[in-house]
C-alpha cells in the first residue's frame, strides 16, 4: 500500500514536548453530600414514653416501633408485622398483647427448654452474680463461676472431654470448635452433611448443609456428604444393616478421595435437628467413629438442640454405645435461653495442646460470668429435678400421640421422635412433597400455619417438615392438650392439600 506523506503542520502558538508512557489521569475525588449525624445524648432527645415501666407500652406503640425499627433474620422483615407480640409466659405456655394463650410447641428454637417459669434459684444465682461480679473479660482475670461452670460441664461428660470454653451462640462455638480442629490437626478440611444446619457465622454457616449457606460466598474447606438417610434416594441394601454399611463405605471414600491427611474432623449433629429430627440407624455413628480412628480424623458432634437433655439422655450421642467424640458443641439448653450462652468441650489431648497454644478464636463476651451464673444454676436444677428422667418417662406417650398424628392424617406420611423431640413429614395426595425446605409456603401450608396459631400453639414451622419439640417440663395433661390442638391444625393441612 502507498500512504502519502502528510504535508507538514504549520507550529502554533502553544507547544509542548510529547510523552511517550502511561501515566495516571487527573481525577476529582467526589465532594461529600453533607448531613446531620447529631442524635441525642441524654434521656431529654428521647420519647418520653420509654420512661414508661416495661409492658406498659400501647399494643400500638409496639407494633409501631416493630415496623419502623425491627429486622428478622432467616425470614424477609416484613414478616414481623403479623407476628404475636407476647406479654409473659408461664411453665409451658405463653401469652400475647390480646390475651391469647399459646402452648410453646417446639420450644421456640428448640432452647426454651425449662418453659418460661425462670425459678428463684436461678433469679437469686442471676442476681448475685450482677451484684458481685457483672463482667470481666474472659483473657484477663477469672472468677469462681467459670471455674465452677467448667467443672459440672466436665462432670456430666464422658471421661476425657474436660477442657471447656463458653461463646456466646451455638454458631460462635462451632466457630470455635472448626477453628481449634484446624489448629490441633494442622489440617484443613471439614466433612459435614447435606442435611444439616451448625450456625449462621462464616464457617459455621459453611459447614451447614441446608439452603442458608448459599446466601453467602463459601470458604474454602468443606466437604459435603450424604446422611445415611438421604432425601430423594436410598442406599442399597437389602436390610437397614447393609444400606448403613454401603453410607458408610460412601463416607470413607469420601475420606479417601479428599486425602484422609487433609481432613480435620468429620462434623455432625448428633441427630440433625432442623432438618427434621433425623434418627441414625443403628450402627451408623460407631462406624463413623471408626472411621475416624482409623485416619485419625476427630469427630465433633454438634448438640446446639439435643445436648442437656432434649432426647431423654443428657447428650444426644448417648444414643449410640461406644461413641466418644473429641469435641463437643452444645447451647440452647445450656441456659433453657434465659442467657445467650454457649459450650465447646475437648478431649483432654487437644486440651493439653491449647495448655501451650492459642485456641486461634476469641470474643468480648466469651465466658460472660452472668451468662454463666444462669447456665449453672439452671444445670444444677436439671440435674436436682432429673429433668432427664422425665423425659425418658414422657418419650412413650410422646411418641404414641405423634404416632396417632400419622394415622389419622393423609397429609402425614411419617413421622420420627428422640425423647421430646419430634417431626412429622407432609406429603402430597400424589405422594409428593409440597416442596423443599427453601421455597416458600404454599397455600396449604400457610392455612395450616394460620390455623397452627389460631388453635393456640406457637413454634417453628419449617415445611415440609412438622417440628414438635415442646419445653422438657411439659406434663401428661399439657401434651395432651398439645396434640389436641395440633390435630386439629392437622385437619385444616388435610383439607387445604385436597383429603
Amino acid at each position: 500500500f502507498f500512504y502519502p506523506m502528510s504535508a507538514a503542520r504549520v507550529p502554533t502558538a502553544v507547544s509542548k514536548a510529547a510523552v511517550r508512557g502511561s501515566m495516571s489521569w487527573k481525577k476529582s475525588l467526589p465532594t461529600l453530600n453533607p448531613r446531620s449525624n447529631a442524635a441525642p445524648s441524654t434521656m431529654e432527645g428521647i420519647d418520653p414514653s420509654h420512661n414508661l415501666p416495661m409492658g406498659e407500652w400501647s399494643d400500638a406503640q409496639v407494633k409501631g416501633a416493630v415496623k419502623e425499627n425491627v429486622m428478622l433474620t432467616w425470614a424477609p422483615s416484613k414478616a414481623k408485622n403479623n407476628l404475636p407480640v407476647i406479654t409473659h409466659g408461664e411453665g409451658v405456655y405463653l401469652y400475647d398483647s390480646n390475651g391469647k394463650k399459646y402452648i410453646d410447641w417446639t420450644s421456640q428454637a428448640v432452647c426454651t427448654n425449662g418453659g418460661h417459669t425462670v425459678s428463684e434459684g436461678v433469679k437469686g444465682a442471676i442476681m448475685d452474680q450482677l451484684d458481685k461480679t457483672p463482667f470481666v473479660y474472659g483473657g484477663m482475670a477469672m472468677c469462681e463461676v467459670r471455674a465452677r461452670l467448667s467443672n459440672i460441664i466436665s462432670s456430666i461428660l464422658p471421661a476425657g472431654l474436660n477442657g471447656c470454653a463458653f461463646p456466646s451462640s451455638g454458631s460462635e462455638a462451632n466457630e470455635a470448635a472448626i477453628t481449634m480442629a484446624r489448629r490441633f490437626t494442622g489440617k484443613t478440611k471439614i466433612i459435614n452433611w447435606y442435611r444439616s444446619y451448625h450456625g449462621g457465622t462464616a464457617n459455621s454457616l459453611q459447614a451447614t448443609g441446608d439452603f442458608r449457606r448459599w446466601y453467602v460466598e463459601p470458604p474454602p474447606g468443606f466437604v459435603k456428604a450424604h446422611n445415611p438417610n438421604p432425601y430423594f434416594f436410598e442406599f442399597g441394601g437389602a436390610t437397614e444393616e447393609e444400606k448403613t454399611e454401603m453410607s458408610l463405605k460412601m463416607l470413607e471414600e469420601q475420606i479417601l478421595y479428599e486425602g484422609a491427611d487433609h481432613v480435620a474432623c468429620i462434623m455432625l449433629e448428633s441427630i440433625p435437628g432442623a432438618a427434621g429430627v433425623l434418627t441414625l440407624p443403628d450402627g451408623y455413628m460407631q462406624g463413623v467413629r471408626a472411621l475416624c480412628d482409623k485416619y485419625n480424623i476427630l469427630l465433633h458432634l454438634d448438640e446446639v438442640m439435643v445436648g442437656f437433655g432434649r432426647t431423654g439422655n443428657m447428650w444426644g450421642f448417648q444414643r449410640y454405645d461406644g461413641v466418644v467424640p473429641d469435641i463437643v458443641t452444645s447451647a440452647k439448653g445450656l441456659s433453657s435461653s434465659i442467657t445467650p450462652i454457649s459450650m465447646v468441650a475437648i478431649s483432654d489431648k487437644m486440651m493439653e495442646f491449647f495448655e501451650e497454644n492459642p485456641m486461634g478464636w476469641g470474643s468480648t463476651f466469651q465466658a460472660h460470668p452472668v451468662a454463666m451464673a444462669a447456665a449453672y444454676a439452671n444445670i444444677k436444677e436439671m440435674l436436682s429435678n432429673n429433668v432427664v428422667g422425665h423425659v425418658q418417662e414422657m418419650a412413650p406417650m410422646f411418641e404414641n400421640h405423634l404416632k396417632e398424628c400419622a394415622e389419622n392424617h393423609p397429609s402425614i406420611k411419617q413421622y420420627r421422635a428422640a425423647g421430646l423431640f419430634g417431626a412429622l413429614d407432609i406429603v402430597m395426595p400424589d405422594g409428593t412433597q409440597p416442596h423443599h425446605f427453601n421455597a416458600g409456603r404454599t397455600e396449604a401450608t400457610q392455612a395450616y400455619a394460620k390455623a397452627f396459631n389460631e388453635v393456640g400453639l406457637i413454634g417453628l414451622f419449617r415445611p415440609p417438615v412438622i417440628h414438635v419439640a415442646p419445653p422438657l417440663i411439659i406434663n401428661e395433661a399439657e401434651l395432651k392438650e398439645g396434640f389436641e390442638k395440633q390435630h386439629e391444625a392437622l385437619d385444616v393441612l388435610d383439607k387445604a392439600l385436597g383429603y
